[in-house]
């Protein structure tokens, strides 16, 4: 029986717990709200972060660090990326000096601008940190719809290791050395789902959405290789596939926040109202910078920063992106 810890109440901290507990896995997640966990122990239901999921008593929860990480084998890193390396933080010096990591969060650290793996890998002293990533929404996997992701690490061992552990019949797991196009995809993607939100917002329809999908991939992939990613990956599950889902899925947060940016509210107020995070909006500041800190063309990616963050209108954005210079598609 493998000993599994995931820190991380959420929604995809919980489905994968769901996931790992029918292979056989003892698993603890692990939550910071010592109130919410005796509830969640109480209601068998996670009603915050993925409600109508019933969780089985096996499930086990825990608010101490201690006792999460005591003799896992493997941990999950499930933290947000806006609270990842302050959760990180507070389990140094706990966690087993042989178990993997694994991270499974989509974002970049707003602090350094790096990603997930490498903060996991500096603040834990690990060397060889995994990742996850592919189109996956939480509430799917818990209800066992079929869904292929892949698992990412140099040290291709210890991916085949995390790919066997959780690959089964309805949850398929491919594997890749390539950790920085896996994690980037993943990162990247939540941006386009905004824009395509925003133009299902507006009203737009789906010779928009097949073009903002498209070009949104090739920026993704321009600015991936300019950080290191290998091209191919972008063409895979960690790319196209998270790309599609989050961009077409009521289920897609990033979606729903573009949705409601061009349905004329404010980022405050769509903030305001949600109870779980959507990641593309602060990757998208820290995309942006990151282009331009390379010399990387990314239209797209400037002008949903400048809905979120910069007050720019759904429709100055569009006519922004229509109007620029013509140029070869490969460009």
């Amino acid at each position: 029986m493998h000993r599994i810890a995931i820190l991380g109440d959420g929604g995809w901290g919980t489905a994968l717990g769901l996931l790992l507990i029918k292979q056989g896995a003892a698993v603890r997640i692990w939550g910071p709200f010592p109130e919410y966990i005796e509830r969640l122990q109480r209601e068998r239901e996670n009603k915050l972060f993925l409600p109508g999921v019933p969780l089985p008593e096996t499930l086990h929860w825990t608010a101490d660090r201690d006792e999460a990480v005591a003799g896992a084998e493997v941990v999950i890193l499930a933290s947000p990326s806006k609270y990842y390396r302050s959760v990180l933080e507070s389990f140094v010096g706990k966690l087993p000096s042989d178990c993997a990591l694994l991270s499974v969060s989509k974002g970049l650290d707003t602090a350094t601008r790096r990603r997930l793996t490498e903060v996991a890998g500096e603040v834990l002293g690990h060397k060889s940190v995994a990742v996850l990533s592919g189109p996956s929404h939480a509430e799917e996997v818990a209800r066992g719809v079929p869904t292929a992701v892949v698992i990412a690490c140099a040290d291709h061992s210890r991916a085949h290791a995390l790919q066997k552990i959780m690959t089964n019949q309805l949850f398929r797991v491919y594997t890749s050395e390539d950790v920085v196009g896996v994690e980037l995809g993943g990162a990247f993607k939540n941006i386009m789902a905004i824009a395509t939100g925003v133009s299902d917002g507006l009203g737009f329809g789906d010779n928009t959405r097949a073009a903002l999908m498209t070009r949104g991939l090739a920026e993704m992939t321009r600015l991936g290789v300019a950080l290191g990613a290998r091209p191919e990956t972008f063409a895979g599950l960690s790319g196209l596939g998270d790309l599609i889902v989050t961009c077409t899925s009521r289920l897609s947060r990033n979606h729903l926040v573009g949705e409601r940016l061009g349905h004329g509210e404010t980022l405050d107020q769509i903030v305001g109202s949600m109870c779980q995070v959507a990641e593309g909006v602060t990757t998208c500041a820290i995309a942006r910078a990151l282009a331009r800190e390379r010399g990387v063309r990314t239209p797209i990616t400037d002008e949903v920063h400048a809905m979120l963050h910069e007050g720019r209108s759904p429709a100055k954005a569009v006519k922004t992106l229509m109007t620029r210079d013509a140029r070869q598609e490969r460009d």
